[in-house]
């Protein structure tokens, strides 16, 4: 079967640094399904294994976000059927979907929402997955909109979990919700998404949103540059507030900021439950399941922003290049071989 590789860490500007190869088709076994892979999303984490994990020559194959048909099912697998239609995000500890069949545990993947092409679906299971997790999981943010009036921050609002978180907070909670986003496309796109308000991260923080929330907020998701904000995140957190962290700070934060006011630190890492294989792994089918029957009800939407074309070496350098600039806005995906 195709597929796109690495060898070795290389800058994506290297011709090297993803290369097109065969591999030998997978099979399905326990409770794996074997999907046909027909569109992908491309995603922070795919860079940086790239750039950071060594693979020492062999072929590593990235790729954790999925739209495909089902082909085989293992014998132990009673979830899903031959021919259906399924989105998921995999997991970290076994090779990644950039390639035309790809093997995954059915109590990880969904059902592919109805309403929307492979494509469009491929943009949802990993930042569904994640922001449903710190909202929900880790943050224990209440749904439905009765209870004390509460505001959330989401710091990096317009980037693929915040896209979802937004709009997750939005519709499901009673939530005044506040994203950051710096530019006017990602500032337009945040408001679109259904943030009550927009404030702008490269200026004070503590000002822009003081101005819209005076007492400051109950809740913040930092998605990016946690380190850069941090203690303005610390400053704007109400006594007893809680703080979900997603990306890698670059340096140590001082946790000893947070007594003071008895703030919690939550970390949310989606591969958690496939990589321990936790008791509670299937809540991830669950989730998508339940991400599929609110996008087919017009309750979410896709977050897919751009497509770059079939899915090959050199589409896929396109996409970590742009990945890497930190200049994307909600997601971009391939689609097809």
């Amino acid at each position: 079967m195709k597929a796109v590789a690495y060898r070795k860490p290389l800058p994506i500007t290297d011709a090297q640094s993803l290369i097109d190869i065969e591999l030998p088709e997978p099979t399905a076994s326990g409770r794996d399904l074997l999907v046909r892979v027909e569109a992908i999303s491309v995603n922070p984490v795919d860079t940086k294994i790239r750039r950071h994990v060594d693979p020492e020559g062999a072929d590593k194959v990235l790729g954790w976000d999925v739209a495909g048909t089902v082909v085989a099912a293992g014998p132990e697998a009673s979830l899903f059927k031959v021919g259906d239609a399924v989105f998921y995000a995999g997991a970290i500890d076994r090779p990644g979907a950039n390639s035309e069949f790809h093997v995954v545990d059915e109590r990880i993947a969904g059902r592919k929402p109805s309403t929307l092409g492979m494509a469009e679906a491929a943009a949802l299971p990993l930042t569904a997955v994640t922001a449903w997790e710190l909202l929900f999981d880790r943050l224990g943010v209440p749904a439905g909109t009765e209870g004390k009036p509460a505001t959330l921050l989401v710091v990096g609002a317009a980037g693929g979990v915040g896209s979802i978180a937004v709009q997750l907070a939005r519709r499901l909670t009673g939530l005044n919700v506040i994203g950051t986003a710096s530019r006017p496309q990602t500032r337009e796109w945040v408001s679109e998404m259904g943030a009550h308000h927009v404030v702008d991260h490269s200026k004070s923080l503590v000002e822009e949103v003081r101005a819209v929330a005076p007492e400051g907020v109950d809740y913040v998701l930092s998605l990016t540059h946690t380190e850069t904000h941090y203690a303005a995140l610390c400053e704007l957190l109400k006594p007893q507030g809680k703080l979900g962290l997603i990306d890698d700070p670059a340096g140590p934060i001082d946790i000893t900021a947070l007594k003071r006011k008895s703030i919690s630190l939550h970390w949310e890492f989606m591969y958690t439950r496939s990589l321990f294989r936790t008791h509670d792994m299937e809540r991830q089918h669950r989730i998508l399941n339940e991400v599929a029957d609110l996008v087919d009800a017009g309750v979410l939407r896709t977050t897919m922003r751009e497509n770059f074309g079939g899915i090959s070496a050199a589409n896929l350098r396109r996409a970590h290049e742009a990945l890497e600039s930190a200049g994307t806005i909600g997601k971009v995906v391939l689609e097809g071989f």
